[in-house]
């Protein structure tokens, strides 16, 4: 079977920063390290899931008795490590759950429970879609293991920050006087927000979205794809309140929705409003500003859009 890796990720990987070309060779050897996997874990392929994501190959996958599951290949930037660490410390409790670990210090593939790759909760109504979200967030918001591998929010932002900021001195965040006003803004709600900063100290997704949980079998919703990090429950559900920009920004509602929004989930999740503001605007420009350097102008456009609402 061909391992040819969807467009979506090779697009999103060259959008990535790779000075010492370890992804562009990634990329290069994932044919033979999918075969690899494969065989270490005494599978078969059925097919390549595709679109995909934009940071690993997805195959589905057969046990010799016909069992599903499925296979995950990521480069080690991406740090599959971290998310085998955390999708173990949640053992099937909100999240996918982990079918095999013997082989991943051997090539970095997680072996998965099979789920419902064309079902989300994006395929649900918005306020439908958001309660189950909030549901899953409640499940997955526990104490970190002790000795864990994760990075903290504001470590991550840091870094995040820098780039931002860079950007912006470079005239990366776009033309105009209104874009640089939304970094400006963003960074000082970053500054702010990490000055003083929450006392709960919580392993996190990370990446939480509409469409990184998907149906199962075991459970209604199970979230997959963390980019794990440990923080306060606001900085991850800041992700889940700009979901569906296109919508949002097609909306009448206009900034008036976005703020109710906002609203609306930090009182469902008890999460402080101003702070859940923060995170969200600190986001939304850093992943506008990142998608318009990576030419993906329309992206950028309503992400930075939506980021003037708040």
């Amino acid at each position: 079977m061909a391992f040819e890796p969807p467009q979506r990720l090779v697009r999103a990987l060259g959008e990535t920063p790779d000075g010492d070309g370890s992804t562009a060779d990634w990329l290069e050897r994932l044919p033979r390290l999918a075969e690899a996997a494969l065989d270490r874990r005494a599978v078969r392929a059925q097919r390549v899931q595709a679109p995909g994501g934009r940071s690993s190959l997805v195959v589905l996958v057969q046990y010799e008795d016909g069992t599903p599951a499925v296979l995950k290949l990521a480069p080690p930037q991406a740090r599959p490590d971290r998310e085998l660490a955390a999708l173990a410390h949640w053992g099937g409790f909100g999240a996918v759950r982990v079918l095999d670990t013997r082989h991943h210090g051997e090539d970095g593939a997680l072996l998965l429970e099979r789920l419902q790759p064309e079902v989300s909760l994006r395929s649900l109504p918005e306020a439908k879609a958001l309660l189950e979200a909030c549901g899953t967030l409640r499940r997955l918001w526990v104490k970190p293991p002790d000795g864990h591998p994760f990075e903290t929010v504001a470590e991550r932002t840091s870094r995040q920050a820098g780039a931002l900021r860079a950007a912006a001195e470079e005239g990366g965040a776009g033309a105009g006087a209104d874009s640089a006003a939304l970094v400006e803004a963003a960074l000082a709600a970053r500054e702010e927000l990490t000055a003083a900063p929450a006392e709960e100290q919580l392993l996190l997704h990370g990446n939480f979205r509409q469409g990184k949980v998907l149906a199962g079998d075991r459970a209604p919703w199970l979230a997959v794809g963390p980019e794990p990090v440990v923080g306060e429950r606001a900085y991850d559900l800041a992700r889940l309140v700009r979901d569906r920009p296109e919508d949002q920004v097609a909306s009448s509602a206009g900034a008036a929705g976005a703020r109710r929004r906002v609203n609306k989930l930090a009182d469902s999740l008890e999460v402080d409003r101003d702070r859940l503001r923060g995170w969200t605007l600190f986001r939304a420009v850093e992943s506008g500003t990142r998608a318009l350097a990576a030419g993906r102008r329309r992206d950028a456009e309503l992400l930075l859009e939506f980021a003037t609402w708040l």
